[in-house]
């Protein structure tokens, strides 16, 4: 059985959909950020950097954090959503996920949504860079059906929740079609309707 650490963010929601569409059993137990559990020396035990979300494999007793390597270990061990035949694509638009799409969103919410008027510079800057985000996604997805190319895998998996957010970025995901058409198609997925609640 799988434990899941996690909180109601983006980073954590990607594992719970994960799980719902490998249809393993899970458990979850929540992290409560806002009360600084994350920050507990247990927790630090198997979040290094005091970040959720964390699985714990009791399988065998490994725990792994970081939700890129979580995806990747939950595929692996499935065989689902991470083709070894084209694990390549799928890494680099996990990877881009990982290093660009989530933590400059992350800090779009941060100046544009939980802080508005306390940086003009820090608004511009993160509103720009999000809607560069929207555009380099709906250039890719004009060319194939999913990021990593015409098949679902732990790339859409890890950037769907961040799109989810979109009435926070103020940029109208309706101006962009093939992300909308994208963004459409996944949350129609059962499992992810299941994981993202």
């Amino acid at each position: 059985m799988i434990e899941l650490f996690t909180a109601d963010t983006p980073n954590g929601k990607k594992i719970s959909i994960m799980l719902e569409e490998i249809g393993y059993e899970y458990k979850v137990t929540k992290v409560d950020l806002g009360n600084n559990d994350q920050f507990e020396p247990e927790f630090v035990k198997i979040s290094p950097f005091s970040k959720i979300p964390v699985i714990t494999d009791h399988e065998n007793n490994e725990s792994i954090f970081e939700s890129g390597a979580i995806l990747i270990y939950l595929g692996e061990k499935s065989g689902k959503f991470y083709d070894k035949n084209e694990r390549l694509k799928i890494n680099q638009w996990l990877m881009g996920q990982m290093a660009y799409v989530g933590p400059m969103l992350g800090q779009h919410h941060q100046f544009h949504h939980y802080n508005p008027g306390k940086s003009k510079f820090g608004e511009e800057r993160y509103f720009k860079i999000c809607l560069r985000i929207y555009k380099d996604l709906d250039e890719r997805l004009a060319q194939v059906d999913y990021l990593a190319g015409n098949f679902y895998s732990i790339a859409d998996i890890a950037t769907f929740p961040w799109i989810a957010r979109h009435e926070w970025h103020d940029v109208g995901l309706k101006n962009f079609k093939n992300l909308t058409r994208w963004y459409l198609e996944i949350s129609k997925r059962e499992a992810v309707i299941k994981g993202f609640d």
